[in-house]
């Protein structure tokens, strides 16, 4: 699954950076209808986590994810048939769609197969997701150069290709045991209980919607930072690249190592720590509009590690609190509802970033605190909640065979 998740993020790297140049060059559309194409794809993508999860609670969760990687693959094809908008989109949003179930259902694998490996898992296919999407980067970038109709086109075939390439992957892979699947016959007595329903469970429901907030971490690189600069008169625009660049760099070298802050209780505690970057962050973005080219350099890197080292905290916290706060019988339904925190981030994280740089340095100071006030938020969630958890009984489940 290592494997797969790196050919995944390989054919991502090809296509995420030039779809709009392709959308734009070979399909002809304007600024406006690749920016609605962009937003209504996702808004139908959210969907696809809690849906994801909760037919992998009743489906071998390999059929489905090899169902979802195929239909990746044919949604990302269908893009060269046609220069129809309506097509386009529609082709987009499917796309978008698998994309997010594929994010929840890989990650519900991960859970019940490492056990209580997973952090260490998480870590290690982070790692290897940040070196594919450099991977592709460096190859789109390669493709570029060409400066053609046919190269655009190509890393989009390059794209569905390692889409289809993960689904061979996948089928080597066992199927994982399901607490919320067993083999009965028509000896055993019908169960009475019913799964938890994520969307009945307030303070889960509450928790992710915290998460909505902490994830806008990734709107600071892709649309913060390159804005901020590129309105700036003390900061060279070439520095936006580089900062991207220690990003991933950081994230190789270290994503594994911050593991150890994983385990639950300690998953809990890491929310301080992670509050702190953020406040931080945010504050060294403001003060790098106050100094010349050298002190707006040096506040902007310093600002770039911080909210890289928010990132790397919060994907280890999050990865773990999203499980230890799920009931083990309908795990996939809530994982699939943690899902839609990062899916609706894609939504108003832009808008979050923008509101900041118009606001000016008071809007990133603003920013930063707001998200380390629900870091404080959230830890009072959990805390509460794992606290109630410990003092239950553990459940009995049966594993498929």
């Amino acid at each position: 699954m290592i494997a797969a998740a790196l050919v995944d993020r390989i054919g991502s790297g090809l296509w995420a950076s030039v779809s709009v140049l392709y959308f734009t060059y070979v399909s002809g559309l304007t600024v406006a209808e690749i920016g609605s194409l962009a937003a209504v794809a996702g808004a139908v993508g959210i969907a696809g986590a809690p849906l994801g999860g909760r037919i992998a609670d009743r489906l071998p969760l390999t059929r489905v994810l090899i169902a979802v990687q195929l239909a990746r693959a044919l949604a990302a094809l269908a893009l060269l048939t046609t220069d129809n908008y309506a097509l386009l989109l529609a082709y987009s949003a499917v796309g978008a769609l698998g994309d997010r179930a594929a994010s929840v259902l890989t990650k519900l694998y991960a859970t019940r197969v490492a056990g209580p490996e997973r952090v260490r898992y998480q870590a290690v296919h982070r790692t290897v997701a940040n070196a594919g999407w450099a991977l592709g980067g460096l190859g789109a970038a390669g493709a570029l150069a060409l400066g053609s109709v046919a190269a655009y086109q190509w890393l989009l075939v390059g794209d569905a290709l390692s889409f289809v390439a993960c689904t061979l992957i996948v089928l080597r892979c066992g199927e994982p045991p399901s607490p919320s699947r067993t083999v009965t016959t028509s000896k055993d007595l019908a169960p009475t209980i019913r799964p938890a329903n994520p969307w009945r469970d307030r303070t889960y429901l509450a928790y992710v919607a915290t998460e909505t907030v902490l994830f806008l971490d990734d709107a600071v690189f892709k649309v913060g930072l390159p804005l901020w600069i590129a309105h700036t008169d003390n900061a060279p625009h070439g520095l936006a690249p580089l900062l991207m660049v220690l990003n991933n760099v950081m994230v190789v070298a270290l994503q594994v190592p911050l593991a150890r802050f994983g385990a639950t209780t300690a998953a809990a505690r890491a929310l301080l720590p992670l509050s702190a970057a953020f406040a931080l962050g945010g504050v060294t973005m403001a003060l790098s509009a106050t100094g010349g080219t050298v002190t707006a350099i040096l506040l902007l890197t310093a600002s770039a590690a911080l909210f890289t080292l928010a990132e790397m905290l919060h994907a280890t916290v999050s990865w773990e609190l999203s499980v230890a706060l799920a009931p083990d019988t309908a795990l996939g339904s809530y994982l699939g509802v943690h899902g839609l925190g990062q899916a609706g981030q894609r939504s108003i994280g832009p808008l979050a970033v923008t509101a900041a740089i118009a606001t000016g340095p008071v809007g990133w100071a603003a920013f930063g605190s707001g998200i380390a006030v629900t870091c404080l938020i959230q830890r009072r969630l959990v805390r509460n909640r794992l606290a109630r958890t410990s003092l239950s009984v553990p459940p009995i489940t049966v594993s498929e065979n």
